[in-house]
């Protein structure tokens, strides 16, 4: 990226259209194929590819403000792009020279969108072992894999897979696979009808077909370092500034309607509990900022990501940012009542961000993160804070 002036006008037709967009899709439920469309025209599909290899040669930094942004207009769109930026990131980290002369100047000019397949039924959602098995034939490897949430799977160009290598010895020698759609057959299993994140289009898959051994992305059976360097802390990064941009979006609505006209005939601006109901909304919204914004520092300077200190912070973002955005978001609809907090229809429309929301803390559930940081305290007597 070349500034902030170059990044607010790509971002200023994708938001436009995110806006116009967002309540059809989350009514309907279908994917916001034309958000995804300006996405492409602008380029930001290319962020996170550095610029010598045809991207925008955003950080992490940017990933993060972009996603934020977005999120203010819609979670789901958010989302959708930030997951995106996780794949990208990933093939420019770990894809081999073959592999990356292939994709990354596509990648780079925004023409492809990536999406991830890597749940697996029963798991949890966890990344590091797989049920499936690549095989082998001719040079080729033979990818059958079932997944129960594929986001944007339908609209994607390609897709990222998970799974075991031909001769794992065990569930945790897990491989990434680069796979173009006209290589698999991409076969969608059921619905996606969802409380909330409705337009994200994460519908399970099966996906069968065959690709060159020269795509597998990093060494066969090396997901885990991709994991703990790369795929988990941009997904919580990018997660947390979803979260982050739609409770302030939603907070930003709020005090918009409370000083309009409407708002000041049905609330005394000196009310006692509104100012402290706002002040508590604020506090939340500023400690998930505060956080994200030194969970970002300190990956973009850490030279061993895998390291307990760092892993514990880039959890603790994730769990924090999940509770306090819904919390947030819970106290705004106390906070403006039944019309304005709870019916649909409103232009505040927080309900929907509520919905969306609910969902944060079960997206890679809080439960099984905090069951991760508690063992990696105990390994960490010295307490040494990132």
């Amino acid at each position: 990226m070349t500034g902030n002036d170059a990044e607010s006008s790509r971002l200023a037709e994708v938001l436009r259209v995110t806006e116009r967009e967002a309540a059809k899709t989350d009514e309907s439920g279908e994917f916001p194929a034309e958000a995804l469309a300006a996405m492409r025209a602008s380029g930001l599909l290319g962020l996170v590819v550095p610029a010598d290899l045809g991207g925008l040669g955003g950080s992490t930094a940017d990933m993060v403000d972009v996603t934020a942004r977005l999120a203010r207009a819609d979670l789901s769109v958010a989302l959708i792009f930030a997951m995106h930026c996780q794949q990208a990131a990933t093939i420019v980290g770990y894809a081999r020279d073959e592999l990356r002369a292939d994709v990354l100047p596509a990648l780079g000019r925004g023409e492809l969108y990536l999406a991830s397949v890597t749940t697996q039924r029963g798991s949890g959602g966890g990344l590091l072992s797989s049920q499936s098995r690549l095989g082998a034939s001719d040079g080729l490897l033979l990818i059958d894999r079932d997944a129960p949430i594929v986001t944007g799977g339908t609209h994607a160009d390609a897709f990222l897979i998970t799974t075991l290598a031909p001769d794992a010895a065990t569930p945790n020698q897990v491989s990434l696979v680069y796979a173009r759609r006209d290589q698999v057959t991409a076969e969608v299993t059921g619905d996606w009808d969802a409380l909330g994140m409705r337009a994200t289009g994460s519908v399970p898959m099966r996906l069968t077909g065959a690709v060159p051994a020269s795509q597998i992305v990093g060494e066969p059976g090396g997901f885990r370092s991709m994991v703990t360097e790369v795929f988990g802390p941009l997904a919580h990064l990018g997660w947390s500034a979803a979260w982050l941009g739609a409770a302030a979006g939603a907070l930003s609505r709020v005090v918009g309607y409370l000083r309009g006209a409407e708002g000041r005939r049905r609330f005394n601006p000196q009310s006692e509990l509104l100012l402290t109901r706002l002040a508590r909304v604020r506090a939340r919204l500023d400690t998930v900022h505060s956080l994200l914004r030194h969970t970002t520092d300190v990956l973009e300077q850490a030279g061993d990501r895998s390291v307990a200190p760092v892993q514990l912070l880039v959890n603790t973002l994730k769990t924090v940012a999940a509770d306090e955005c819904f919390q947030a978001v819970h106290e705004l609809v106390e906070l403006v009542g039944l019309q304005h907090g709870y019916l649909r229809g409103s232009p505040i429309y927080l309900e929907r961000v509520f919905r969306d929301l609910r969902s944060a803390s079960l997206n890679y559930s809080n439960d099984r993160l905090n069951l991760v940081n508690g063992s990696l305290a105990l390994l960490d007597r010295e307490v040494r804070l990132a």
